[in-house]
């Protein structure tokens, strides 16, 4: 077999390889160069960090807008299931308060209170908070949405990200995608390099 031909059934080997590398180097510019570099006059940076402003930007709006929503935490929290939850260390604090703590803050009181008399106070107590806890939570959670800017925070977070830090966290999502990328490239290039095999021999 003479070196032409050896060259020639060893296209679809190189095509492959020039394909995977191709995309290998297309995928590596996502994140690098981090900061922008001259290359016969062109600059280049990564596309993540030269878009790292607009897609933190895009990133609030899309997360205060549709993702996370105070009154769907309120909704959350005031559940009968999660108010129930909350109610055991409630009467904790209160068992606390009426058997030890108002001995301390008004022991003139505590000196008139029964066993019966602090039970039915406790009941009472619980009863009325069980009741009050949903409007306040719902409440706190309306004055929240006004005084907390969700899309201020993200943006800002995802902002001031190290380059490094933001690379990580896309890899940590996106690495099985990105290698799939990069092997498509390389099937690509074998079956591309095959047909110039085949188109050759005929």
């Amino acid at each position: 077999m003479t070196t032409k031909t050896l060259l020639l059934f060893l296209l679809p080997v190189i095509s492959a390889f020039i394909g995977w590398f191709t995309n290998w180097v297309a995928v590596k510019m996502l994140f690098h160069p981090r900061t922008p570099k001259k290359i016969l006059g062109i600059t280049f940076q990564g596309i993540f960090p030269k878009r790292q402003q607009q897609f933190a930007q895009q990133l609030g709006r899309t997360v205060a807008g549709e993702l996370l929503h105070f009154r769907d935490i309120a909704a959350q929290m005031t559940d009968p299931a999660a108010i129930k939850a909350l109610m055991p260390g409630i009467e904790t604090h209160i068992d606390g308060f009426l058997n030890e703590r108002i001995k301390e803050k008004i022991p003139m009181l505590a000196m008139f209170l029964s066993d019966g008399v602090t039970a039915m106070i406790k009941t009472g107590l619980l009863e009325e908070i069980e009741v009050m806890l949903p409007n306040i939570i719902s409440e706190y959670a309306g004055s929240l949405e006004e005084k907390i800017d969700i899309e201020r925070m993200v943006t800002e977070k995802v902002a001031a990200f190290s380059s490094d830090r933001l690379e990580a966290l896309l890899m940590a999502v996106m690495s099985k995608e990105l290698r799939f990328v990069e092997l498509i490239g390389g099937v690509l290039g074998f079956v591309i390099g095959l047909l110039q095999l085949a188109i050759t021999l005929v």
